[in-house]
């Protein structure tokens, strides 16, 4: 299956929280969304793979994923390397999307920042005929480089050079990260369960109030903010004037 855009994240959630409306507004456009997840996100203080899975599958579904995979790498542990990128630049062949959106460069939790560098390395070595890749069958993968590497806005605040009008889908978004009851807060939350930074309603809020500030800067109500090593190209002026500011 050929897909448009694939949306990358180290865990479980770090696609809702970082370009969730993008995804969807793009997939109400008609394009194909895939999501793979690098890791289970083992490590974390609550909830469990099994529940992570389940709640991956349910934000998927809600943002109109046309497929979830994960890589199963370890939590905290895995590292921009050969055998990583390997196994990254297979799914990106098998994929072949024109768009990656992948982790932040540089960001408080260090998987985010490692995850963001790895994506980059491996979308570029996936062009390269001679880095020999096969696919599930065995068979040969062809080589493939998307057209555009984005990192989304995660805990940490980076100048975007794309800011996206998110508005109309805002709230399908905030259901596809609130679809993970074990890691965020909701009325239904089990207040005897262990804190964590990302569980309180402050944690919450503040993902509003940046979708609020981003939002700001282009003249709408809410936005999704993403960064690039790549200078951004458009054909016509009238690119320029989709979104009024």
């Amino acid at each position: 299956m050929k897909l448009d855009i694939l949306a990358i994240g180290a865990h479980p959630d770090d696609v809702e929280l970082g370009c969730s409306g993008t995804i969807i507004n793009e997939v109400k456009n008609g394009k194909k969304a895939g999501i793979l997840d690098l890791t289970e996100s083992e490590l974390s203080s609550r909830g469990t793979v099994v529940s992570r899975r389940e709640e991956a599958a349910s934000a998927a579904a809600i943002m109109g994923a046309v497929v979830r995979e994960n890589l199963g790498m370890a939590d905290g542990f895995f590292r921009n390397d050969e055998q990583h990128q390997r196994k990254l630049i297979q799914v990106i062949r098998k994929y072949r999307p024109e768009i990656i959106i992948a982790n932040v460069l540089e960001d408080r939790h260090p998987d985010h920042g490692r995850a963001g560098h790895l994506i980059s390395d491996a979308a570029f070595l996936s062009g390269l005929v001679k880095i020999e890749t096969k696919d599930e069958n065995g068979d040969s993968q062809e080589k493939w480089r998307p057209k555009m590497v984005l990192h989304y806005l995660q805990d940490w605040f980076h100048e975007p050079d794309l800011l996206v009008d998110i508005s109309d889908v805002f709230v399908q978004r905030m259901k596809s990260i609130e679809a993970y009851s074990s890691q965020f807060y909701t009325r239904q939350s089990d207040s005897a369960d262990l804190q964590t930074y990302i569980s309180t309603p402050d944690f919450l809020e503040s993902v509003v109030a940046r979708a609020r500030l981003l939002g700001k800067r282009i003249g709408v109500k809410y936005a999704e903010g993403f960064i690039t090593t790549k200078k951004i190209g458009i054909k016509s002026l009238d690119s320029l004037v989709l979104v009024e500011t």
